[in-house]
């Protein structure tokens, strides 16, 4: 065999192979169900048609009320417990 690309469609498909193996071990669920999961939820993230100056009014608005739906609020909440866990 000739060429640049020798051997690196056969490491891609072993790398994918192992990284399927360790889902199924990690979740006990089918990789592929996983996956299609995944996908699925990507798409519905990347739906939202909203503008970043949409989006950052409504993160600030938020953060203002202290809603749960705040990325920041929902940062300082995660790292409050992980200090008590500790």
């Amino acid at each position: 065999m000739h060429g640049h690309s020798n051997g690196k469609k056969l490491v891609t498909v072993r790398i994918i192979k192992h990284a399927f193996d360790f889902i199924h071990l990690l979740t006990g669920e089918d990789s592929l169900q996983v996956l299609v999961n995944a996908i699925a939820l990507v798409e519905a993230a990347f739906r939202n048609m909203k503008t970043t100056a949409e989006c950052l009014a409504e993160e600030l608005i938020s953060a203002t009320k202290s809603s749960s739906d705040s990325y920041g609020i929902k940062k300082d909440k995660l790292e409050c417990v992980a200090k008590s866990n500790r």
